[in-house]
């Protein structure tokens, strides 16, 4: 696992950030089918929490396999990695979260989401022609990029990458310095959130009320807005 996945700008079309998808895989891909997704040419940047809650969760390995499709770790994929890998997770909670599909399934499969999983960074950073646009699922829990970067060694730092809703619950739009702008999901919003230069875009595309906001990287706007 590395800590932070780092990409190249996209030359060829665009890179798009979307919010947590939790097992919705085909209504993603109609919401991307509504805005012309090319995957021969776009790319998608996830702030992870693929899995739990929605009817399609084992496609999630299907999409991490797509060479135009990539994610952080999310609490939902860490639940499962923590289960297998160290089986430090209440089975009571995790499948009150949402988990049941993967505490049901055998243990080899068990094993290989978990690894897949495990392979998932904590942050990426996506170059842009304006600079470098971070993503975390949760929160980036220093004042600066460059400060997260070199703690992410901590456990105590990831867990706060992928839980963290302190940001948000305190309306803290002091930003993170060293970086254009931090995309995160986790806590669900009605409408796109943006405190300083960190984004918040899990607008419940996994919920019946709820959609799927895909955030353009190039304009740090919305597609349809």
């Amino acid at each position: 696992m590395q800590a932070i996945a780092r990409f190249e700008p996209n030359r060829a079309g665009r890179d798009l950030a979307v919010g947590d998808i939790h097992g919705h895989f085909s209504r993603l891909r109609d919401t991307l089918g509504a805005v012309g997704f090319d995957c021969t040419r776009d790319r998608l940047f996830s702030v992870g929490d693929l899995v739990d809650r929605g009817p399609e969760p084992q496609a999630a390995l299907d999409w991490l396999a797509q060479p135009w499709f990539h994610a952080v770790r999310g609490n939902h994929e860490d639940y499962a990695v923590r289960h297998v890998m160290v089986g430090r997770v209440d089975p009571v909670t995790y499948r009150r979260n949402g988990g049941g599909w993967f505490l049901d399934l055998p243990a080899d499969r068990q094993r290989e989401f978990a690894m897949a999983f495990a392979a998932l960074p904590f942050a990426i950073e996506v170059s842009t022609a304006q600079g470098i646009v971070g993503i975390v699922h949760a929160d980036c829990p220093y004042p600066s990029w460059q400060a997260l970067a070199a703690g992410l060694a901590r456990r105590a730092v990831r867990d706060q990458c992928i839980w963290s809703r302190a940001r948000l619950a305190a309306g803290d739009a002091a930003g993170v310095a060293d970086v254009r702008a931090v995309v995160v999901g986790h806590t669900p919003v009605r409408e796109p959130v943006v405190l300083g230069n960190v984004h918040h875009i899990d607008t419940g595309g996994w919920t019946a009320q709820g959609r799927f906001t895909l955030l353009d990287l190039a304009t740090l706007r919305p597609l349809g807005s």
